[in-house]
């Protein structure tokens, strides 16, 4: 290495440094005193004693700890596909040549910027059993099945019945995903034009260039926004919390593993087996991870590959 290239490197280093101290400080760190006082028992208000696996032992064979994974893994297998194919099949209609369309990607862009307490408070009342306007809209439909059919159909309690909660909350993350709408949005403006003027020459409709063009080309942004997803499904906190007012919902039907983990470490001061629980979540999504990666090499189009 000349002395001009071990100058510019120091220079580099001295430039990415503050970004290099705030990652060691605030990630690296973290991580591994969780790592730490995952084999400790650990309250906070006293020192951490170390007990080895312990916390492992006892939360592997912990039942409302495997309710929490149970309640993630179903969540997060039907949110994200909901998810996705929504996001998408909006993107691509808002990708046309339609009137107003720049209010239009506002309008359905403006929820994802709703905060994550608020968007909560303002779903608990409209999946409200008696008062919500989703009871409301679905009645009368409830009301013709019956008189037709001679059915005995109600509107769900959607938040207090178990077998409709996670749905509940399902269907409050399909009302933000404009943010995924506007990253599906960037990709779609890559798709090569002429790729669709060819297609329409040998007789392609529709789906047929969508599948065929729109599909792989922005299939890097699908992989993206599906890691995301995947992420962002098994660290659901904020509004399962605010909707059963700080509980695991009816029959711990909301009860997630964050929020499992969050109960451990601030109501019952029993940081150790938190950080156990956030060392376990963190496996599960880096294996998730790689998996999702490993599945998606054969798929995902990069050009110039």
């Amino acid at each position: 290495m000349t002395r001009m290239e071990k100058k510019k490197l120091i220079s580099g280093l001295l430039f990415i440094s503050p970004w290099i101290l705030g990652f060691l400080i605030f990630s690296v760190y973290p991580v591994l005193s969780s790592l730490y006082y995952s084999f400790c028992d650990y309250s906070v208000l006293s020192p951490a004693v170390w007990v080895g696996p312990e916390n492992y032992h006892t939360l592997f064979n912990d039942e409302v700890f495997w309710k929490s994974i149970s309640n993630t893994v179903f969540f997060a297998a039907f949110a994200i596909p909901m998810g996705m194919v929504l996001s998408l099949s909006l993107a691509i209609l808002l990708n046309c040549k339609v009137p107003f369309r720049g209010a239009f990607r506002t309008i359905f862009f403006l929820p994802s910027l709703v905060p994550m307490v608020c968007l909560a408070v303002l779903w608990q009342w409209m999946l409200n059993g008696d008062l919500g306007l989703i009871n409301n809209a679905i009645r009368p439909l409830l009301n013709t099945v019956n008189e037709n059919f001679g059915t005995q159909l109600t509107a769900p309690n959607w938040l207090q019945e178990a077998a409709y909660a996670k749905w509940g909350l399902i269907f409050t993350g399909l009302w933000g995903v404009g943010h995924a709408v506007v990253i599906y949005l960037a990709g779609l403006q890559g798709v090569p034009q002429h790729l669709y003027e060819s297609a329409e020459i040998d007789g392609a409709g529709f789906w047929v260039k969508t599948r065929h063009i729109t599909l792989p080309i922005i299939s890097p942004v699908i992989y993206f926004n599906t890691i995301m997803g995947l992420i962002g499904t098994f660290q659901v906190f904020a509004v399962p919390y605010v909707m059963t007012g700080g509980g695991d919902g009816p029959e711990r039907s909301l009860l997630f593993m964050a929020t499992y983990l969050y109960q451990n470490a601030f109501d019952y001061w029993n940081m150790g087996y938190a950080c156990a629980i956030g060392i376990v979540m963190f496996v599960i999504i880096l294996t998730l991870t790689y998996i999702a990666t490993k599945l998606s090499e054969r798929h995902v189009y990069y050009e110039g590959k």
